[in-house]
């Protein structure tokens, strides 16, 4: 009889042994961290998701449950030249090993360069870890290729020519101390 294994509360030493494979399709709105930072809309785009339960070896540790995960998602996100909406493409293909605690976990994270080491868990999150990994993978500034409307690339609107061409306050001030100082006193009476 096959082993069910529930995403949320995933026994990864178990998957690994079994060398199965999870995989799912979920709503942008079943991660809640990630759509906060996504454009709001009535489309809700699915996150693609598999992960593959495996044994791999490591340095300095043996072999060691691992996990190999792939998603796939196209975010809505906010264009930084023209602020509308952009679907941006966001992939992760990243490799987990799990050790027994966060010591060993630190101690080989900094040797491994091919996987993150986690520490092993019988009700590990998988959901959450594929929320993480879709937060560091948003872009920094995403934005269009080409932006569909124009943009305006001026600070200055219609009215700032105008607006400049008043006289100042100040020149009007300094003109009238030069004709007080030069002895034109405007039509006072002496």
């Amino acid at each position: 009889m096959p082993t069910e294994f529930n995403p949320r509360r995933l026994d990864v030493a178990a998957l690994a042994e079994a060398q199965a494979t999870l995989d799912g399709a979920e709503a942008l709105h079943q991660f809640a961290r990630l759509a906060h930072d996504c454009s709001p809309g009535p489309d809700t785009p699915a996150v693609t998701w598999q992960a593959r339960g495996m044994r791999r070896a490591l340095a300095g540790a043996g072999t060691l449950p691992a996990l190999h995960l792939c998603v796939q998602a196209s975010l809505p996100l906010t264009c930084q030249v023209c602020l509308g909406e952009v679907a941006t493409p966001v992939q992760v293909d990243r490799h987990f090993v799990f050790v027994a605690d966060e010591a060993t976990a630190a101690h080989l994270d900094e040797d491994s360069e091919d996987a993150d080491v986690l520490v092993l868990a019988r009700d590990f999150d998988l959901h959450a870890l594929i929320e993480d990994e879709l937060l560091m993978a948003l872009p920094l500034a995403p934005r269009h290729a080409q932006c569909p409307q124009a943009v305006p690339m001026s600070a200055q609107d219609e009215g700032f020519d105008a607006a400049s061409a008043r006289p100042n306050p100040f020149a009007a001030l300094a003109a009238l101390k030069r004709d007080v100082s030069s002895g034109n006193r405007g039509g006072q009476v002496h």
